[in-house]
């Protein structure tokens, strides 16, 4: 079992016991699906939090620890969101890789889409 496929199996755990443990089964997944958006919403905040994205404060020293922390927490939402869509591993691996090209191909300039055309 690769990585991916380990965290996806550990988040589906941990998902099923939160789900059960608090009687939030039988939720729709369009809900969960904007449950866990707005909760990865709110890791974002508190990631900018911790890297001073407000201009008008005195700076503070990054503190990489706690960056690292909201990096993860982010990617615990964005891992349920993946599973609450039915996406798998390789599935997600496959569309990466497919977007992936697209972006490169943007940035080059060979892209179908309009508005990409290189500078």
């Amino acid at each position: 079992m690769d990585r991916l496929e380990e965290m996806l199996d550990i988040q589906r755990s941990l998902n099923e016991r939160i789900k059960e443990k608090r009687g939030l089964q039988g939720i729709d997944r369009t809900v969960w699906l904007q449950r866990y958006a707005l909760a990865m919403l709110s890791e974002t905040a508190e990631m900018l939090d911790e890297v001073n994205f407000k201009w008008w404060k005195n700076p503070k020293p990054v503190d990489d620890a706690a960056l690292k922390e909201e990096l993860v927490d982010i990617l615990h939402f964005f891992l349920s969101m993946c599973l609450a869509a039915g996406m798998d591993a390789e599935e997600m691996y496959r569309i990466y890789l497919e977007k992936n090209r697209e972006n490169v191909a943007r940035q080059e300039g060979r892209s179908e889409k309009p508005g990409y055309a290189a500078p």
